[in-house]
């Protein structure tokens, strides 16, 4: 059980853009992705802003999306990175094992990357993530750079209208499995 206390909204840039992005492909008859809630238990609570200060997790979460893409079951996390480096500290492993149990059961899971420093957003496939993952496990970097990644996968953002148009990548990533 994690502690958690306010330090303003971090992700929460990152977050209104999915969300923003989930609605249109909703709209658009696209895909129905749901933001999962991490469940917490307030301690303290700021009544006269009506904002929890300090809580709890009440255990641990999956990823923070689930849903579906024309019929494919899909899973993500959103992850916003302040440098041109990406500590995987960051992923946790319990969201490891949801998105390889997803990926088991014929889904599709994946990690949208915010780096904020050069404001760019990328989309990680799950085999990178595993490549990055297994590299540290084995006693490797547990960081990666962000000149690693494939540059197919950074997503031009407001594409038609789309904040953070995510099925783009979600299409390139199915090409590159058949």
């Amino acid at each position: 059980m994690g502690m958690w206390k306010s330090r303003g909204l971090r992700g929460s840039f990152l977050e209104d853009l999915i969300n923003k992005s989930n609605e249109l492909y909703l709209e658009k008859g696209l895909a129905l992705i749901q933001k999962i809630p991490t469940p917490i238990t307030p301690i303290k609570i700021d009544k006269e802003h009506h904002q929890i200060t300090l809580a709890y997790f009440e255990k641990k979460s999956t990823v923070d999306y689930i849903g579906a893409v024309q019929g494919i079951p899909v899973c993500f996390d959103a992850k916003e990175c302040h440098q041109n480096v990406f500590h995987l500290q960051n992923l946790h492993e319990h969201q490891v094992d949801f998105m390889t149990n997803m990926e088991h059961q014929g889904g599709i899971a994946f990690l949208l990357i915010y780096f904020s420093v050069t404001d760019e957003i990328y989309y990680m496939t799950y085999q990178e993530m595993m490549r990055f993952w297994q590299r540290m496990e084995q006693g490797g970097r547990k960081s990666f750079r962000k000149s690693e990644l494939c540059s197919d996968f950074y997503l031009e953002q407001n594409v038609g209208g789309i904040f953070i148009p995510y099925l783009e990548g979600i299409q390139k990533d199915l090409e590159l499995r058949d």
